[in-house]
C-alpha cells in the first residue's frame, strides 16, 4: 500500500468517525476536498458532505475533530436538490463538485448514489449563465477597475519592486486583485465554465481557458514581483473584447423598491 493510499484512507476513517458522533442519524456521507484527492497536508481540513433524515435541518457546520479542522456539509434528502440548484446559480458548484468527486464514507440506502448522480447532472448542464443585468455590471466594473490600475502604472521605478510610493503601491496591489476577480467571472462566464474563489480561482481560470486566463494569472503577479501592470491590463481587455468592450459613459442600473 502507497503512503498515497494510507493517507487517504487515515483521512477517510476520520471523516468516518466525524460522521457517526457528530451525525448518528446519517443517510450517508462523503469526504471531499484535497482529503479525498491525496493531496491532503498536515494542516489541511477535513471537507465532509451528509446526507439527513428530512425531519433534521440543512446547514453547514465547521467543528475541531482528532486535532483538525472539519467543515460538514449538511442537507437533508428534500433540500438537496434545492441546494444544488442554488449552487449552480452562483456559479461555482463548490458542492456539487464534493458530490460529484467526494468518497463515499457510507450509503446503505443508495441515497448517496442517487445524490451523486444528480450532481453529476446539473454539472453536466454548466453553470447558470449571466443575466444581462449581471454582464452589464461586470463590464462596468471590470472597466472601472482597469481603468484605475492603468492610472497607477507609473508608480513605481521599473527596477524597484516596492515603488517609491508605499501608499500608492497598496493601492496598486489591491485593484489588481478586483481586476483578477472581476475578470475571471467574467472570462468563465464567458465560456460557461464554473468559477471559483481563493485558491479554486486561478484552477478554474485555468480550466475555462488555459490562455486567456494563464495571461491574466501571469499580469497579477507581474503587478505584484514588479510593479507592472501592463499585462494584467492588456489581459483584462481581452476579456472585456470579448463581452462587448468596455462600458463607461451609457451604463444605468435603476434600484426597485
Amino acid at each position: 500500500m502507497t503512503d498515497h493510499t494510507q493517507h487517504r484512507d487515515a483521512f477517510r476513517a476520520s471523516a468516518s468517525r466525524l460522521v457517526a458522533a457528530r451525525c448518528p442519524h446519517a443517510l450517508g456521507a462523503l469526504l471531499g476536498g484535497s482529503a479525498a484527492r491525496g493531496r491532503a497536508t498536515a494542516s489541511s481540513d477535513l471537507d465532509v458532505a451528509v446526507l439527513l433524515p428530512d425531519r433534521e435541518h440543512s446547514g453547514r457546520e465547521v467543528v475541531r475533530h482528532e486535532g483538525r479542522v472539519a467543515e460538514l456539509f449538511l442537507n437533508t434528502v428534500a433540500d438537496l436538490p434545492e441546494f444544488f440548484a442554488w449552487d449552480r446559480a452562483r456559479r461555482r458548484g463548490t458542492v456539487l463538485f464534493l458530490y460529484d468527486r467526494g468518497l463515499p464514507l457510507a450509503d446503505p440506502h443508495g441515497h448517496v448514489a442517487r445524490a451523486r448522480e444528480l450532481a453529476r447532472r446539473v454539472l453536466a448542464s454548466g453553470p447558470a449563465p449571466l443575466g444581462k443585468e449581471e454582464r452589464e455590471y461586470g463590464r462596468y466594473a471590470l472597466t472601472c477597475y482597469v481603468d484605475d490600475l492603468a492610472d497607477l502604472a507609473d508608480l513605481a521605478d521599473p527596477g524597484d519592486a516596492i515603488g517609491t510610493d508605499p501608499a500608492a503601491r497598496h493601492e496598486q496591489l489591491s485593484v489588481a486583485d478586483h481586476v483578477l476577480r472581476e475578470a475571471a467571472h467574467l472570462l468563465t462566464a464567458h465560456h460557461q465554465a464554473w468559477t471559483g474563489i481563493g485558491k479554486w480561482l486561478p484552477r478554474r481560470l485555468i480550466d475555462a481557458d488555459p490562455v486567456l486566463g494563464g495571461a491574466l494569472l501571469d499580469g497579477h503577479r507581474t503587478v505584484a514581483e514588479r510593479a507592472d501592470p501592463a499585462p494584467l491590463v492588456a489581459a483584462a481587455e481581452q476579456v472585456l473584447g470579448l463581452l462587448g468592450g468596455p462600458l463607461r459613459e451609457g451604463y444605468t442600473h435603476r434600484w426597485e423598491p
